[in-house]
């Protein structure tokens, strides 16, 4: 039986060279993407390197978590309906804002970077394990070192700074993977995060180039901060692609669940906060209350 995977924010960047990866490796690649056209040229790209299954695009916006659910009923039920087994859920949407506004009454960039593949995951888990072995992969970032670790509520205390914004909401990601590898360690799930390090992408080209996305202590230091940007995101994205290939494929990880792929395509120990059951809990609590599995 084929192998199966979905590749979200797959049209350009980590995600397109993500889908291919995973073609070459002889999956059956969804790639979702939110613009039509840009969806169509990936798939066509992917295919074009005659893949041993046809790649196709599912348009979906993922800024809209109804858009997700309906994105999720609908793989579920063609997987039901094909007996085709998931084997593969490569979150890798993420998004980095330099002004704060809201989607659907919740602030971006935690609605992008974590309430969406919260939700994404946990509509397809049935799916998941019903095809198990299979794995999640969930895309984190090195920005988890600057976020504050406080999940009292959406929004931390203090001003909107888009680099730390999308630091915590990818620290509330992490948290949740490495929770979610606990809770589903036995079911022949296997859940891990990939962190592509840095590379050349429409994020990082665009919004890291705005000293507004950090605080004004760094703004102090900007020329100094922007090379650093652009050194660590001078790579290309096929290389950056590598720890979510790595993560969904590798048969050495077979098996073994709640590891961090770092940027060297090798286990790394995730950062602390990560790990602390006490942030696990109130991300939980966040994400079921403003991402709820079942709408009225």
């Amino acid at each position: 039986m084929k192998k199966t995977a979905v590749v979200t924010a797959a049209t350009a960047g980590i995600g397109l060279e993500t889908a291919l990866g995973l073609a070459a490796a002889g999956y059956a690649v969804t790639m979702v993407g939110r613009d039509p056209g840009r969806g169509a040229r990936a798939r066509e790209r992917v295919n074009a390197t005659r893949p041993a299954h046809p790649a196709r695009f599912l348009a979906a916006d993922l800024a809209s978590l109804d858009a997700v659910r309906a994105l999720a009923d609908r793989i579920a039920t063609e997987h039901a309906a094909s007996g085709e087994p998931l084997t593969v859920l490569v979150n890798n949407i993420g998004a980095m804002f330099a002004d704060r506004h809201d989607l659907g009454g919740v602030e971006a960039s935690f609605v992008v970077n974590h309430l969406s593949p919260y939700l994404l995951t946990e509509l397809l888990l049935p799916t998941l394990t019903a095809a198990a072995p299979s794995r999640v992969v969930n895309v984190t970032s090195g920005a988890v070192g600057v976020a504050k670790r406080v999940f009292d509520s959406v929004e931390p205390p203090g001003g909107y700074y888009g680099f730390h914004w999308y630091g915590r909401a990818k620290l509330a990601n992490l948290a949740y993977t490495l929770d979610l590898a606990a809770r589903l360690d036995g079911t022949g799930v296997s859940v891990f995060a990939a962190d592509p390090g840095g590379a050349a992408t429409d994020m990082t080209n665009g919004t890291m180039a705005d000293p507004k996305i950090v605080s004004p202590a760094l703004r102090l230091m900007w020329p100094l901060v922007r090379r650093t940007f652009a050194r660590s995101t001078s790579g290309p994205a096929s290389v950056a692609a590598k720890p979510s290939v790595f993560a969904a494929t590798d048969d050495s990880l077979s098996g073994r669940t709640g590891l961090v792929i770092g940027a060297r395509v090798t286990p790394v120990a995730p950062l602390r906060a990560a790990t602390d059951p006490g942030i696990a809990q109130a991300v939980r609590r966040l994400s079921e209350r403003h991402a709820p599995l079942t709408t009225a």
